[in-house]
């Protein structure tokens, strides 16, 4: 019998700053220098993110950032760049937005994520993005490889920022306009700076994004759908496009901000357990006790497992994703999975609660 083989769990490896870019008064593009013995591992798809660790006051802290790089066929490595926006009291984008300099060294994690679509040459296709803020990142590498690989299609991208000194990436943007004139369409929407035109001033709500598709971009002649920014304005883009038909097989999306989970959950870990949860991770099973069904699988898998992995602990990165094999949970959040992995068991354990008292996870299927 053939059996499938076990997925190999990315590590982290340290990187060296090798440059950082001021893209606006408060978000950098910061560059890593990738060893040529590591350039298989660190390959990547347009849309995808990395994870970046450090130890802040004795805490570990990971947050993930999405690739703002286009990949380039032939190259040795690949070229590694994120965009980092500073988040008010942000251990993580404070300490990259501020405190960052060219020579340093971070543990980062190998590319994640499923905010793709492969570029298909012989296809003409119209992709059209609705981004917000620092939701252009992996959003500026789609439609680059987009325009860059496939010669018979095209972009619209429409792009909301509060004002032109918040537009990241504006100058490559402009590069983009001017490298594909016929085949990229740019429509900036600014919350509050007035245009001339009253269509392109205010939020990117549901009503406005209504009015786009009506004026601007008729549905009909779209192939594929890239959302990607707060979670309000996703969720308003995703209503839209459901009322206008739109295949749900062809909307990516991605959330790059969303509330916050509320106060963290008080454990006893010398109480009882309500849940005891054995976990499958590398090929080892361990048995995780749970004094709460309040607490997450990955919270007390972390008491257990420190190496279980894990990005952004709020449901939108999906690093933290496994197979429920026996038992059942409950999740509370869920910005990173499609229906179909759901049925499949998939959940995301930092969102995670047991439901029976037993469950059995694994991470490697």
């Amino acid at each position: 019998m053939i059996q499938t083989p076990r997925r190999v769990r990315a590590s982290f490896h340290p990187l060296v700053v090798s440059a950082i870019e001021q893209l606006t008064p408060h978000a950098r593009a910061v560059s890593f220098t990738c060893p040529p013995e590591l350039a298989e591992e660190y390959r990547y798809q347009p849309g995808q993110h990395l994870t970046v660790r450090r130890i802040v006051d004795g805490e570990e802290v990971r947050r993930s950032y999405s690739i703002c790089a286009v990949p380039r066929d032939g190259d040795v490595v690949p070229t590694l760049r994120v965009a980092v926006a500073h988040v008010p009291g942000g251990l993580m984008s404070t300490y990259l937005t501020e405190q960052l300099e060219v020579g340093d060294e971070l543990e980062v994690m190998p590319p994640l994520g499923t905010f793709t679509c492969p570029a298909l040459p012989e296809l003409a296709r119209h992709h059209v993005a609705f981004a917000a803020g620092s939701g252009i990142t992996p959003v500026l590498s789609l439609i680059g490889s987009a325009l860059g690989r496939e010669p018979l299609s095209r972009v619209t991208l429409v792009f909301g920022n509060r004002n032109a000194e918040s537009i990241m990436f504006l100058e490559e943007l402009e590069d983009l306009k001017n490298r594909y004139p016929a085949r990229f369409h740019l429509v900036m929407v600014l919350s509050r700076e007035e245009q001339d035109a009253e269509l392109f001033s205010g939020r990117l709500d549901a009503h406005r994004i209504r009015r786009i598709l009506e004026v601007v971009i008729p549905p009909a002649t779209v192939d594929e759908w890239y959302l990607c920014g707060p979670l309000g304005m996703v969720e308003a883009a995703q209503e839209v496009l459901a009322e206008v038909g739109a295949d749900a097989a062809h909307v990516h999306h991605e959330i790059f901000h969303a509330e916050d989970s509320g106060p963290s959950v008080v454990v006893d870990t010398s109480a009882p357990p309500e849940a005891v949860v054995t976990v499958t991770l590398d090929g080892r099973r361990t048995v995780v006790e749970m004094p709460t069904k309040a607490e997450s699988i990955l919270a007390a898998t972390l008491r257990g497992r420190p190496d279980a992995p894990y990005s952004c602990t709020g449901g939108m990165c999906g690093t933290c994703r496994a197979r429920v094999v026996d038992g059942e949970v409950t999740m509370t959040k869920n910005y990173a999975l499609e229906p179909d992995e759901i049925a499949k068991g998939i959940v995301l354990a930092c969102q995670a609660h047991p439901v029976t008292d037993r469950v059995t996870l694994d991470y490697d299927a």
